[in-house]
């Protein structure tokens, strides 16, 4: 069903056609860089603490290991015996592995210490 107050004016159709239109153009725009290309975006200060602790034993058991496909930073791996290894060292401290996984109290996240942490920076 047409709005009628908007029938006759085609103005808001072409704003959100061109709002549209950025939003695929930005999208592809992130597919033409590569990871590492992403990667180089971005700085690390590393804290001698982890914010984020995988308790292993409790992976063992998972049978989604969502963490491992959702970190967008790549930086859980399965292992042979069924467990999670985990590098915090570059973790973009977004809280999707907390959010995805299903096994409560295999991830314990936090944010880093005072001055420590992820840093984006415009490429």
């Amino acid at each position: 069903m047409v709005n009628q107050s908007r029938a006759g004016d085609h103005s808001w159709r072409n704003g959100r056609r061109a709002t549209y239109l950025v939003r695929v153009q930005l999208r592809l725009a992130t597919r033409a860089l590569s990871f590492d290309d992403r990667m180089e975006t971005v700085d690390f200060r590393v804290s001698h603490q982890a914010h984020i602790v995988v308790d292993a034993d409790i992976c063992r058991n998972c049978t989604t290991k969502a963490c491992v496909v959702a970190c967008p930073a790549r930086l859980f791996v399965t292992t042979n015996d069924g467990g999670i290894l985990f590098n915090y060292e570059q973790c973009f401290e977004c809280g999707t592995c907390y959010l995805v996984c299903n096994s409560e109290g295999a991830i314990s996240w936090s944010y880093p210490e005072g001055g420590h942490g992820v840093v984006f920076r415009h490429g």
